[in-house]
């Protein structure tokens, strides 16, 4: 072979293998977030899905962690699913669930909730308590909270073995399906709008996440987790739904890997301050940051740092 016909194939295959390699480098920050770019859709605006997902991907392009995100808005028919389908520990967002089907048992039995569930759903929600969620963990069962699950529709999230509901696995786009439970016209829970009540009286040193970048006019309704283990470091997550006078909208980000939970929280304010801004164009932000001296790196207690015997904690049932 020439000198130079061997150089040509040199050159064309290092042009090759630059190509290949030049969609890695962008997100090369992020050892695992080679999701992106995250995939929006939107058949009313094409437009804003395009640059959703160019937003949402450059923020993840500098971040480190695993990251999975889905948006819901139904002005624009937007949706957005990166990594929605990866299993993460739920932390204390098994709460959402838990709440949910405290409310439909109480729809099935044609009544109220009792001043028993009453104590105990409204400090689980508000100021995430683990004992009262512990109570009603144990009071529904896993015979009623499976019923509920299935009712939702929910495909990948796998009940927390024993009294551990923090180690409930889900998903991204589970998590929406059950966000979707208390903003859907023809949901088939009666007492949602209590339940986003609740949602909307977090106190406010658990306000973080998924608020950032929200406009004036609108009112979040959300639950955080935040739960360091010893794999895959913090589980850092935030879901939420944004109710207003003219739309309502979605937001769910769950992360793992995060090195400390300040980290996990910056990651998913860059990337709901991204959505809100494409969702609110012209409109100011009302929420910012939470502040570096805010976050507290205090575990949510919904489950031990250590191994859990019995449950095969590393990677069970993790998808890419």
């Amino acid at each position: 072979m020439g000198i130079s016909m061997l150089n040509r194939r040199t050159a064309m295959a290092t042009a090759v293998v630059s190509a290949l390699l030049a969609p890695v480098s962008a997100v090369a920050a992020s050892a695992s977030t080679a999701q992106v770019p995250a995939a929006c859709r939107s058949t009313r605006n094409p437009e804003l899905a395009a640059r959703m997902s160019r937003d949402i991907r450059t923020v993840l392009s500098s971040r480190q962690g695993t990251v999975a995100v889905a948006v819901r808005d139904d002005s624009s028919d937007l949706t957005c699913a990166l990594a929605s389908e990866r299993q993460y520990d739920s932390a204390s967002i098994a709460k959402l669930t838990i709440m949910e089907a405290t409310l439909h048992r109480a729809d099935e039995l044609g009544r109220t909730l009792t001043n028993w569930e009453l104590a105990n759903v409204r400090p689980m929600i508000t100021i995430s308590d683990n004992t009262a969620a512990q109570h009603l963990w144990r009071d529904l069962g896993r015979t009623c909270l499976g019923r509920f699950l299935d009712r939702v529709g929910t495909r990948r999230t796998e009940l927390g073995r024993a009294g551990y509901w923090g180690l409930t696995r889900t998903t991204a786009a589970d998590q929406m399906r059950l966000l979707g439970v208390l903003t859907g016209a023809g949901s088939f829970l009666k007492s949602r709008a209590y339940g986003l009540k609740l949602l909307s009286q977090v106190r406010a040193d658990q306000r973080w996440g998924v608020p950032a970048g929200m406009p004036r006019g609108l009112q979040a309704h959300i639950k955080n987790g935040w739960l360091p283990r010893s794999t895959h470091g913090w589980r850092v997550h935030s879901v939420g739904v944004f109710t207003g006078s003219d739309r309502t909208y979605r937001i769910v980000v769950l992360s793992h890997d995060n090195p400390t939970m300040a980290y996990g929280v910056r990651t998913i304010e860059r990337i709901a301050q991204a959505v809100h801004r494409g969702l609110n164009r012209g409109r100011g932000a009302v929420q910012g940051f939470t502040p570096e001296n805010g976050i507290s790196e205090v575990s949510d207690g919904s489950a031990p740092r250590g191994p859990v015997p019995g449950w095969d904690e590393p990677e069970r049932g993790a998808t890419p």
